[in-house]
């Protein structure tokens, strides 16, 4: 017995070993080699596979707000590198040192199994290969690299399996991943090339074609289209991919950017349909139906349907498994609103949006819709905060949007300085003026809502250590003592040290908050209490208020050139009249310095006459044209109907200031001028006016006497005084006024 199981045993390993060999065709040693290929060597390989598909799918997050790319997967430019040939046909792996170094990444050990299955069980006998799963191994090798942005490695794997295996049933599939590697790598019209022969060899190849190969060809023949800028051909391909959607993933996702596509070019009708049959599309993954019904809404112009859009997004906003979308939902929700003139219920949306805590991206277009209703209400300060909170959220500041809000919040920056700047002196004067007793009685006021809310905020601190000590919330718990707060040792002395930060050392006495009562015999203490005592001395606050006269004046002066700057920056800046008139006649009114009386005038004269109100239109008028008379404004308005002769182009006015600014070097001034008031009668709402108009001041000052410069200056500096060029002739002003 022992001798028969000898034998079978020796039968047995003889058996192996001869099976083993790579070098004889025999029905064992392919059917050996086939089953150990593809249970062995190539399931871990495509085990590891689909775990870096899994990881890829996973990580890969799409951005909404963009055209998503028909590849769900994002390579890097820098990664992609000319490879060294060697002498591997076909797979590359000839070299020796790589082979030593073991595979980390998901792709690289199913590269490292496919070279494997490649090298140890190919039966390539007499130039035909016997193990007929070598050539899923090649195409497990190519995936694998493609996927590891080693493209042309890939299209080395592919093109063997093309010329070795031309009747393989994986041949098609090949060719596609061929084309999509050649894609990768610019080499686009290859790839339409290729994919084009695979669809149509002869004609009705196509129908003779799997489905599934036929949706993989034309999504890559998308992808490759994509490449160039063909968006006609893009959308051909992407509803001849989706008439089976044998695919989930894919079908659903080519789906999405062709009804994205079709919103881009303003066709609504058919991006909805197209939107509308993602919902329907019941193997759609959740995120493409719950999207596709934000696009919906997005795309819906007409008011009847956007009541129906409103009820659905309610609908899925009330479902508690759409919880991780809710930030875009209320915010698609507050675009309807806003679009039906519903602006309060539009806030309110746009607010539930923010506090969903939702993407970056997603609160920065909320902020800037926030923003941007404020900014229309003329509510520039809040508005500003809006676009300050973009600015903060955002990380992406090559983003155009992004820039166009940042110069947005720029230009407003000046607008808030100078509101502050008025709030202040307002304020400051208001009180300055006050009879002695009516200043200590609005700062007693002022220090008793002080106390009253430093108590209350020290109270809650105090309940909150409590309660969180109570309910282990806090190290202060200790495990032995009582949990009330007053029988656990270490919160109370914790207490107590808070106490004494906040309000020094005092004895137990009644009004024990007053200064007062502070015990002085810690002297740290006692300094940090008399320091914090002053919030609450009234005379620190009597002190602050201005007496001397200068300095009231100053502050008067200030504020009445904040609100002429104002005035400015709403009439140019924003177009906001109703701002502008309100803010220049209250400067106006305030006796404002003399050299502000003709700017104000000609502002309020050019904003009613615009409006063609012309009893307040004349008001103005009649103050410059008699106190004036012999200012350029004055000869504006009584010549109004200046004859413009001709348009002349930018890019030759531009050429024509330089040729004038060459005069003005060669210190031809009185030419210059000439010149220059030749070239201004025939523009107008040229961007390059200012400049003219301060070149000729500035040749004006070299020929001429002081008064006329100042005068030539200041019509710079009240006409353009947003401008750069305004800026400088009011700096120039203020040089000669020293």
């Amino acid at each position: 017995m022992k001798y028969t199981k000898k034998i079978i045993f020796i039968l047995l390993v003889f058996a192996v070993l001869y099976s083993c060999s790579t070098k004889k065709d025999t029905v064992i040693r392919r059917n050996w080699h086939s089953l150990n290929t593809k249970f062995n060597v190539l399931f871990n390989g495509k085990e590891a596979f689909n775990k870096g598909i899994k990881a890829i799918n996973d990580n890969y997050k799409d951005d909404w707000f963009q055209q998503l790319p028909i590849e769900p997967i994002k390579f890097q430019e820098d990664k992609i590198v000319i490879p060294k040939y060697n002498s591997g046909i076909g797979a590359g792996f000839g070299d020796t040192k790589k082979e030593e170094k073991k595979a980390s990444t998901p792709f690289g050990i199913a590269e490292e199994k496919a070279v494997k299955a490649i090298q140890k069980h190919g039966m390539n006998i007499n130039g035909i290969e016997r193990n007929n799963q070598i050539d899923d191994a090649y195409l497990l090798l190519g995936k694998a690299r493609y996927y590891e942005q080693r493209f042309i490695p890939a299209i080395e794997a592919f093109n063997y399996i093309i010329a070795s295996y031309p009747y393989a049933n994986l041949i098609n599939e090949t060719k596609i991943w061929r084309a999509k590697a050649n894609i990768r790598i610019d080499n686009e019209e290859l790839a339409i090339e290729s994919l084009k022969l695979l669809l149509e060899i002869r004609k009705g190849q196509e129908e003779n074609l799997p489905e599934e190969i036929k949706e993989q060809a034309h999504t890559a023949l998308a992808m490759a289209y994509v490449k160039t800028d063909s968006i006609e051909k893009v959308k051909e391909h992407l509803i001849k991919a989706t008439r089976t959607l044998k695919n989930k993933d894919q079908g659903a996702r080519n789906l999405f950017i062709l009804g994205q596509l079709y919103s881009a070019e303003n066709k609504k009708d058919s991006a909805v349909l197209v939107f509308n049959k993602i919902v329907n599309f019941k193997k759609a993954p959740y995120k493409y139906k719950i999207h596709a019904n934000i696009e919906i809404a997005k795309n819906t112009t007409n008011d009847s349907s956007r009541v129906n859009v409103l009820d659905r997004m309610y609908a899925l906003i009330k479902d508690r498994d759409n919880k991780t979308y809710l930030d875009e939902l209320y915010y698609q929700t507050g675009v309807l609103h806003q679009a039906n003139d519903s602006t309060q219920l539009a806030v309110q949306a746009y607010n539930k949006s923010l506090k969903s805590n939702g993407s970056e991206k997603q609160k920065t277009f909320t902020y800037e819709k926030l923003g941007d209703l404020h900014f229309k209400d003329s509510k520039y300060l809040t508005a500003n905060s809006y676009y300050d909170s973009v600015l903060q959220v955002s990380t992406d500041t090559l983003n155009l949007r992004i820039r166009r809000i940042k110069r947005k919040h720029k230009n407003l920056a000046s607008l808030i300085n100078y509101e502050n700047l008025i709030s202040k002196n307002d304020s400051i004067l208001k009180i300055a003026s006050l009879s002695k007793t009516d200043q200590e009685a609005y700062f007693q006021k002022y220090i008793n809502n002080l106390k009253k809310k430093d108590e209350e905020a020290a109270q809650l601190k105090l309940n909150q250590q409590a309660f969180g000590s109570s309910f282990g919330g806090n190290s202060l718990q200790s495990n032995t003592k009582g949990k009330w707060y007053f029988y656990n040792s270490q919160s109370l002395n914790f207490g107590k040290t808070e106490f004494t930060k906040i309000w020094g050392n005092r004895k137990l006495a009644d009004d024990w908050r007053w200064s007062s009562k502070i015990n002085t015999s810690n002297t740290k203490d006692s300094t940090q209490v008399n320091q914090k005592s002053t919030r609450y001395d009234l005379a620190s606050y009597i002190k602050t208020i201005p007496t001397n006269k200068k300095v009231i004046d100053t502050l008067k002066l200030d504020r009445n050139q904040a609100l002429y700057e104002l005035g400015l920056i709403y009439k140019e800046q924003f177009k906001d009249t109703a701002l502008a008139i309100k803010r220049l006649e209250r400067v106006e009114n305030l006796n404002p310095k003399k050299e502000l009386i003709l700017p104000i005038n000609w502002h309020l004269y050019q904003i009613y006459n615009h409006q063609n109100n012309t009893a307040k239109a004349s008001v103005y008028k009649n103050v410059i044209l008699t106190q004036y008379p012999k200012t350029k404004f004055a000869q504006i308005i009584q010549n109004p109907n200046t004859v413009i002769k001709e348009e002349v182009e930018v890019n030759e006015l531009e050429k024509t200031y330089k040729e004038i600014y060459y005069l003005y070097k060669d210190n031809k001034f009185e030419e210059t001028v000439s010149k220059t008031d030749e070239i201004l009668t025939k523009i107008q709402n040229s961007k390059l006016i200012p400049k003219f108009e301060l070149l000729k001041a500035y040749a004006i000052g070299k020929y001429k006497d002081k008064k006329s410069y100042k005068i030539a200056l200041e019509y710079v500096a009240v006409n353009y005084g947003n401008t750069e060029e305004g800026k400088k002739a009011k700096a120039v002003i203020k040089q000669l006024s020293k």
